[in-house]
């Protein structure tokens, strides 16, 4: 049974950040992506944890993370985020200042790259999840006004203020949500499995809709582009075929910029295929494992 240790870090500015290691040995970082918390790595943990030190940690505002923030000023920033990880590494692993690896999903994909910069010589590899490397809503589902089209729904839920979370949160717990989400194929109906992605309504019905939009205009305002061609480390691309978020021509571009970058393409995935097809990803991620030799045959 792998041991599980617990953790909250602080942030200079008195911010605490909510963290689980699960399993032992070289250190596995977890970024989760826009108003989601650990839930979605649980496949990844299952899989890895009996060799690898996984650690998920929760960004601020979300989680078990430090929630007392203002909800129209905190600073919800990608390098906020990344600067983050950095106390909540040293907390988590005190007295480790060797190799990790860094895995993110979609706004974790940029977090772990910004992170990159401060770490470099430490990464032995990353795994970039359904993400893309910055200014995210340009290429949000193909089109090209989703940015004008978001700035308008954020400066709505800002005029609202607290009215937004009494009309988002109760339909995001609403018996709509689930069928909504699946009809549309926001996530794969047939792979997605109810039990994997309810927890996300959830957690998203618990944050301030304010704070919600602001972090996601962060993705829109963050760009690694120019940090690609300087990565040393292995990266393993993911996209997916049907990922209306993120298209795959982010992946594609991602691929051929990074020096030591493969891609696999993930038929049928959704944005969500993290829970839809964690078997396939666990494969492609043990093959780099291996290539690393971190993974025994």
């Amino acid at each position: 049974m792998s041991i599980v240790r617990t953790g909250q870090a602080t942030a200079e500015d008195g911010v605490y950040l909510s963290w689980t290691v699960k399993g032992n040995g070289i250190p596995f970082v977890c970024c989760n992506g826009v108003g989601v918390s650990t839930f979605f790595w649980k496949y990844i943990a299952e899989s890895l944890s009996d060799r690898f030190a996984i650690l998920t940690w929760d960004y601020r505002g979300h989680g078990d993370s430090d929630r007392d923030l203002d909800p129209l000023n905190a600073d919800m920033s990608i390098k906020r985020h990344a600067k983050d990880l950095m106390y909540v590494l040293k907390d988590a692993f005190p007295d480790y200042d060797e190799g990790i690896l860094l895995i993110g999903h979609s706004m974790g994909c940029q977090v772990n790259l910004e992170a990159y910069r401060t770490l470099q010589g430490r990464v032995l590899g990353i795994f970039h999840l359904l993400g893309t490397a910055g200014n995210a809503l340009s290429t949000f589902g193909g089109f090209e006004y989703s940015p004008q089209v978001f700035r308008a729904v954020r400066r709505l839920v800002l005029k609202l203020g607290h009215r937004s979370n009494q009309i988002i949160h109760p339909l995001l717990l609403s018996p709509i949500a689930w069928p909504f989400t699946s009809k549309l194929a926001l996530v794969d109906p047939i792979y997605t499995k109810y039990d994997d992605f309810i927890p996300y309504l959830e957690h998203l019905a618990t944050i301030d809709m304010r704070l919600f939009m602001n972090a996601i205009w962060s993705i829109q305002e963050h760009s690694a582009w120019d940090l690609l061609p300087q990565i040393e480390c292995p990266v393993l691309v993911i996209a997916a075929e049907r990922d209306d978020f993120t298209p795959i021509s982010c992946a594609q571009k991602i691929t051929n910029t990074i020096p030591d970058a493969s891609l696999v393409v993930l038929a049928d995935g959704s944005h969500a295929a993290l829970i839809e097809q964690p078997e396939i990803i666990n494969y492609h991620v043990n093959k780099v494992l291996k290539r690393l030799s971190l993974l025994n045959d």
